[in-house]
C-alpha cells in the first residue's frame, strides 16, 4: 500500500511535490475509500484511489513517470543509463533528461517512497546529483540513500559515510552479521558512487529478506504505466498458444461486457514471433470461423480496455498499487466508475489495491464518487515553468475559499477555483491563418 512519494528537481517539479495517499484530517464520507493496516498497535491508513487533474503540459504525466524512474532504478540498481525502456519513459534510460532544463544550478534529483509491506511501513529515500539537464558526460553521484523501517532508521549511506542500524531488524540479518558490522560498513563506503546500497550491500551482506521485501514490491506491487498505449507490454498470459488462441476467461468476460465486435477475444504467439498478441475470433465454418489480429477489427478503445484489465485485476488479486498515465483514453466514463467502483468496494478489494491516474475527464469531480482527498491537481506557474502538486482537501471546509463535502467540484473546477486549469484560445492563431500571415498550411 503506497502512502507517499516525493520528489524534487524531477522535472518541471522544482520544489518538492508530495503525493499523498493518507487521509486527510477530519474528511468525512466514503469511508469505504480506506485501506486500514494494523501495524506495531497503531492503525496505517491509505487511500484507495487517486485521480489527478491539470492541463496539458503541467506535469501530470511527469508525476507518474517519475514513479517509474524511481522503479526502474532500483530495479537495475544504479543510477546509470540503461537501453530505451518498452515502455517508452527516455528519462528511466537516459537520466540526464530530469533535472530541471530551465534552472543554471541544479539541484539534486530527489525521490522518497513511503509503503506499507509485510506487515511494516517502509520509507526509501533517493538523492543523486545528475549534473545539468541533458549533461550526459556528467559524473554522476548517490548524495544520500536511506532505509527506515516502522519509523526507525535501518541504514543511510552518504559519499564518505554509512550509518547502520541494524536493532530495527534484528532478528532478519544475515547469518553471521553480529560482530561484523564495521567490516560492512568498510565494505560500503568504497562502494560505487552509482551503485545503490540497497540491492548491493545491503541485500547481500546484511538483510536479505528485508531487501527482498523491498525490491519485491518495487517488482510486483508498483505496478507502473507510463504512457497507457504502452500498456501491451506489461502483461504476458499465465498460459499461452501457438496455434489456437488461448482464452483467458475473465479477460474475455471483461471484454463482452465492454462490447466487444467479434465473439471472442484470446492471445497467440503467431508463427515467427516471440510476444504474443491478440485475436478476435469468430464462431462458425468456413470463412465465418475466423481468428483476425484483434488490431484489425476491434476499436481503439476495446483494445484499450482488453490490454488495461489484467492489470487491473492483478492489482486487485495482489494488493498492488496500480499507476496509469492517461487511464481513460478511449475508454467510455462508465466503464472506467465501474473499475474505480471495484477499487472502493471493501467486499472485493480485500488486499488494499490503489488505483491513481491522471485525466481531463470531469465525471470523476463528484464528491458522491471520490472523497475531497483522493482529488489531486498539478499546476505548472507559466512564468517559472515549475509545477506544483496539491490536493483539493487542501483548501479547507471554511472561508471563501472553502470547499465542503457534497459541493459540485465540477462547477468550482470550471470556474477556476481550484487552479490547476488552462484558458485556452487558439481563434487568434487560426486568424492569422486564415489572412494568410501564419506558416501554416494555408491551402495554396
Amino acid at each position: 500500500m503506497l502512502l507517499e512519494f516525493a520528489i524534487s528537481n524531477y522535472k518541471s517539479f522544482v520544489d518538492e511535490a508530495v503525493l499523498s495517499m493518507v487521509p486527510a484530517p477530519k474528511q468525512k464520507g466514503l469511508s469505504y475509500s480506506i485501506h486500514t493496516e494494523k501495524i506495531g498497535g497503531k492503525n496505517v491508513k491509505g487511500l484507495s484511489c487517486a485521480v489527478i487533474y491539470g492541463p496539458n503540459a503541467s506535469g501530470k504525466t511527469t508525476l507518474i513517470g517519475a514513479m517509474d524512474t524511481l522503479k526502474a532504478v532500483v530495479s537495475r540498481g544504479n543510477i546509470c543509463d540503461a537501453p530505451p525502456a518498452a515502455n517508452k519513459n527516455r528519462a528511466s534510460s537516459q537520466l540526464s533528461l530530469i533535472p530541471n532544463s530551465s534552472s543554471s544550478r541544479p539541484g539534486p534529483v530527489r525521490f522518497r517512497i513511503k509503503f506499507v509491506e509485510g506487515g511494516s511501513v517502509y520509507e526509501y529515500l533517493l538523492e543523486a546529483d545528475l549534473g545539468s539537464f541533458a549533461d550526459d558526460d556528467y559524473d554522476r553521484e548517490i548524495l544520500e540513500e536511506s532505509l527506515s523501517v516502522n519509523g526507525a532508521p535501518v541504514f543511510c549511506r552518504k559519499p564518505d559515510s554509512i550509518e547502520l542500524n541494524i536493532q530495527p531488524i534484528k532478528d532478519r540479518l544475515a547469518a553471521g552479521l553480529e560482530g561484523k558490522v564495521d567490516a560492512v560498513v568498510d565494505l560500503a563506503v568504497n562502494l560505487s558512487p552509482t551503485d545503490l546500497f540497497l540491492t548491493g550491500v545491503f541485500k547481500t551482506f546484511v538483510s536479505p529478506p528485508v531487501a527482498s521485501e523491498v525490491l519485491s514490491w518495487f517488482d510486483r506491487k508498483l505496478l507502473t504505466v507510463y504512457h497507457a498505449d504502452r500498456v501491451r507490454v506489461l502483461y504476458r498470459p499465465a498460459k499461452m498458444a501457438t496455434s489456437t488462441p488461448y482464452i483467458e476467461g475473465a479477460v474475455n468476460e471483461a471484454a463482452q461486457a465492454f462490447g466487444i465486435s467479434s465473439n471472442a477475444v484470446g492471445y497467440m504467439i503467431p508463427e515467427g514471433e516471440s510476444e504474443p498478441r491478440l485475436f478476435s475470433l469468430f464462431e462458425g465454418d468456413g470463412v465465418r470461423g475466423r481468428v483476425l489480429p484483434a488490431e484489425d477489427y476491434e476499436s481503439y478503445g476495446t483494445l484499450r480496455f482488453v490490454d488495461i484489465f489484467p492489470l487491473v485485476a492483478r492489482a486487485i488479486v495482489t494488493g498492488a498499487t496500480l499507476v496509469v498515465d492517461e487511464f481513460d483514453a478511449s475508454i467510455h466514463p462508465m466503464a472506467l466508475m465501474s473499475i474505480l467502483s471495484v477499487f472502493h468496494n471493501d467486499e472485493i478489494n480485500t488486499k488494499g489495491a490503489q488505483l491513481i491516474f491522471d485525466t481531463h475527464n470531469p465525471v470523476f469531480l463528484n464528491g458522491n464518487v471520490l472523497r475531497r482527498d483522493e482529488i489531486k491537481f498539478v499546476e505548472r506557474d507559466l512564468g517559472t515553468g515549475n509545477s506544483q502538486h496539491y490536493s483539493l482537501s487542501d483548501f479547507g471546509t471554511s472561508g471563501p475559499g472553502g470547499v465542503r463535502q457534497g459541493k459540485d467540484y465540477m462547477k468550482g473546477y470550471f470556474l477556476d477555483r481550484y487552479g490547476a486549469i488552462s484558458d485556452i484560445d487558439f481563434t487568434p492563431i487560426f486568424e492569422r491563418i486564415v489572412e494568410g500571415r501564419g506558416d501554416a498550411h494555408n491551402g495554396k
